[in-house]
């Protein structure tokens, strides 16, 4: 979510009706996210001016990490600056550091070609919101989930009941720092979820909802304290409900 907010202000900038906008100080700091969207807190430091030039050779992009050799246009500017600086920093800044975690497996090699693409500066701004919308597409749609054991024949789905709140056991990446809470597509999803957690033995599916609109998951280590609710379903392993039957 913070990366993509980003990439959609970024994209902003650089097509914005000052022209192509740089942030000079670009750092988390300079960042807040307000109703799920990331802003600029300081534009004390952001510019219009794009470096001037007679060859290629004036337009190198210096980094601590890198360089990357950028083309002088028939304008004598150096074409696309401001865009590769700020795309750049938010690959060293957030992208480094948020994307390799907490996508579902089948998603990581897309984020890692982002990752990969922005950090080589083989990608422009145009294309990295592309690649991220394409991600969230898949991920918001369940498409990634293709050509999957279907493993909810595995479980008896308890009707009218809920487990209880309370400590349980942990996982990452969970929404909650008391147990185990998961967004999952379907509850085929968190089935195949609490297949893979040796400590897992029910499910339920909460009435709340991600920012993409996911419902959130719980998973269970024991069956114990089920509570009457007429919304609510338990999925319990077959196992588990024979062996405590």
């Amino acid at each position: 979510q913070i990366c993509l907010s980003l990439v959609k202000l970024l994209f902003y900038l650089a097509h914005s009706p000052l022209g192509s906008i740089v942030l000079l100080d670009f750092q988390p700091r300079q960042f807040v996210m307000v109703d799920g969207n990331l802003k600029v807190t300081d534009m004390d430091d952001a510019s219009t001016e794009e470096l001037s030039c007679k060859e290629d050779n004036d337009c190198t992009l210096d980094f601590p990490t890198k360089s990357v050799p950028l083309k002088c246009s028939v304008a004598g500017k150096c074409e696309g600056i401001n865009e590769k600086k700020n795309l750049f920093n938010a690959y060293r800044y957030f992208f480094t550091y948020l994307l390799p975690h907490s996508a579902p497996p089948a998603l990581r090699p897309f984020l890692s070609d982002i990752l990969n693409a922005t950090g080589d500066l083989r990608y422009g701004i145009n294309e990295t919101l592309k690649a991220f919308e394409t991600v969230l597409h898949l991920y918001k749609s369940g498409l990634y989930l293709q050509k999957r054991p279907l493993l909810l024949k595995d479980y008896i789905s308890l009707k009218g009941f809920r487990t209880a709140e309370g400590e349980d056991y942990k996982c990452w990446p969970s929404y909650s720092h008391l147990g185990c809470l998961l967004s999952v597509h379907s509850t085929e999803e968190a089935a195949a979820i609490c297949n893979s957690q040796s400590q897992c033995q029910s499910f339920i599916i909460t009435q709340q909802k991600t920012w993409t609109g996911r419902p959130l998951a719980s998973f269970q280590s024991s069956l114990t304290d089920l509570i009457p609710d007429a919304n609510s379903v338990v999925y319990i392993k077959r196992s588990a409900s024979s062996g405590e039957r």
